[in-house]
């Protein structure tokens, strides 16, 4: 017993320090970016997403990577951090194609349909996870999946202000449309269930088969007209009435053909 829970702290350890290993160096990696940014002294909006221009295509891959200033940056990194680590750990099947799926489709809508500025930051990628997480509990329906939606709901339900249009210095397209695709990328992979769903749906499904249903009504009830169904109750009374008035004798047993 010591040695089996002991291998399961152990797997559970393993597990955790694999999903935040990706997480940590995303945010390593937009940290030294900037640090560079700040010494070198380029500007970040020639990297951003300029919507609808040719060049601007490259800030599909480089327009999350640059912020503003430092301010921007450490308002980024936190949720960037909890939100891909929560999903490399609950979603791993999915996390990596998911966060790619986020980080690509939201820079290419904004691109399309945003308006003519250099749209930077990861805070598109963000509001995409958030929708990912929150919609996986209804796509998924798994208790899980429901209590982690509730967990995203409590910790950013504030950052739903900021797909509201006409926010100075904000871009709030990048947020809407990363929140549509988080939610698109949800029902892509809500077939896609973990190992832990699979065993509960498995363990559900052999529940309800092994219980004997018991039906109000019979199950072809709603299948035959009512005249089709008058027409069986009536051949039954018929059968019924038969039955009782000609049993035979009561020494003689129908059901058996025997007699006593």
């Amino acid at each position: 017993m010591i040695d089996h829970d002991k291998d399961g702290f152990e797997l559970t350890k393993r597990h955790f320090i694999e999903s935040i290993r990706f997480p940590t160096i995303a945010v390593v990696v937009l940290w030294i970016i900037h640090l560079y940014q700040e010494i070198a002294g380029w500007d970040p909006g020639m990297y951003g997403i300029m919507s609808r221009r040719f060049w601007g295509l490259q800030g599909i891959l480089t327009g999350p990577l640059v912020h503003g200033s430092w301010g921007h940056l450490i308002s980024n990194t936190i949720p960037l951090f909890i939100l891909t680590a929560m999903t490399t750990y609950f979603y791993r099947k999915v996390a990596m194609r998911a966060f790619w799926m986020i980080y690509i489709f939201t820079g290419a809508s904004v691109w399309l349909f945003a308006r003519d500025v250099s749209h930077i930051g990861a805070s598109g990628v963000i509001y995409g996870l958030v929708a990912f997480l929150f919609w996986n509990g209804i796509f998924r329906r798994s208790v899980r999946s429901i209590m982690l939606a509730g967990i995203v709901i409590l910790l950013y339900s504030g950052m739903f202000a900021g797909v509201l249009p006409d926010q100075e210095g904000v871009s709030w397209e990048s947020h809407l449309l990363g929140s549509i695709v988080g939610i698109f990328t949800s029902y892509w992979y809500k077939s896609t269930l973990e190992d832990e769903e699979l065993e509960k749906a498995h363990s559900s499904y052999s529940d309800e088969s092994t219980t004997e249903k018991q039906y109000f009504l019979p199950r072809d009830a709603f299948d035959r007209t009512k005249a089709e169904r008058e027409e069986i109750a009536e051949a039954e009374r018929r059968e019924q009435a038969f039955n009782q008035t000609n049993h035979g004798p009561f020494w003689w047993d129908q059901s058996s053909t025997r007699m006593y």
